[in-house]
């Protein structure tokens, strides 16, 4: 038996108050993400677990026709409330589905491109919504998955610096859940190999791009902070580069591909 909150909102989890690198890393991640999509006029993309709307709404602005899937009722209501205030009239807002990933309600080859931004490691079935983005997908367009590295450079740091402290020093912990821990409200605790694993299964990978590093490492945010504004984002911006080239490293991963041909194969022989 599948047990969900489809009330939650997504409130606790969402940044207030960002430091620099905070707000780099998220507005990256977005860029990244929404770009691999290439979404434009006359193109009809699917946003899946789009939460409170953002990205479906910035796509529909951009003038594709776009489509937000998602579970939560309550969050439903937030992107209509969300797409309400930033969509001026006469323009085309998304249109919101109630939809789980694993079980999309659309037909075969719908989209030209589909996309999960930062929701994959809260699935219980991931290779399950891959395996439906690849079908809803037409063969020659894109899926998109934007995930979080629990691998990341940042993460490798900050766990040896812990296991310094705590278990040669005997020192108490820093911090409650470390940024390498994986969250409650995660089933998957994500990594390069794994999120290549799984994607390959239903996609022809074409691109595996880095986004940030040095997230969540001790001290990192409050350098961040304390430099001049221009400076930490230079900084933000070099670290960025070397993430784009070296993905293991760091702190996001977006991986794009093509629906597999035995996807659809499958999918007009049933």
């Amino acid at each position: 038996m599948r047990v969900v909150d489809l009330d939650r909102d997504m409130s606790d989890v969402i940044p207030t108050g960002m430091s620099p690198d905070s707000e780099f890393l998220f507005d990256r991640m977005t860029e990244a993400t929404l770009h691999a999509t290439c979404a434009g006029a006359g193109r009809l993309v699917l946003d899946v677990a789009s939460g409170v709307g953002q990205d479906s709404v910035a796509l529909a602005r951009d003038g594709a026709t776009v489509i937000g899937a998602e579970p939560s009722a309550r969050m439903t209501e937030m992107a209509k409330m969300f797409s309400a205030e930033h969509v001026a009239e006469g323009e085309s807002g998304p249109e919101w589905v109630s939809g789980w990933a694993d079980a999309l309600p659309f037909a075969a080859d719908a989209f030209d491109a589909s996309f999960c931004k930062g929701a994959m490691d809260h699935f219980d079935d991931p290779e399950s919504a891959i395996a439906e983005m690849a079908r809803v997908t037409k063969r020659d367009g894109r899926v998109v998955l934007a995930i979080a590295n629990f691998d990341s450079l940042a993460c490798r740091v900050t766990r040896a610096i812990d296991a310094i402290r705590e278990d040669w020093l005997g020192w108490p912990p820093l911090r409650g859940r470390r940024g390498y821990d994986t969250p409650s409200d995660h089933f998957t605790r994500y990594e390069l190999a794994l999120m290549k694993e799984q994607a390959a299964r239903s996609l022809e990978i074409e691109t595996v791009l880095g986004v940030s590093i040095g997230w969540g490492m001790p001290g990192w945010a409050t350098l961040a902070c304390r430099l001049p504004r221009p400076i930490a984002f230079g900084l933000l911006r070099g670290l960025d580069a070397l993430a784009r080239r070296f993905p293991t490293l760091a702190d996001v991963v977006v991986i794009v591909g093509r629906p597999r041909p035995s996807e659809h194969a499958l999918t007009r022989a049933a």
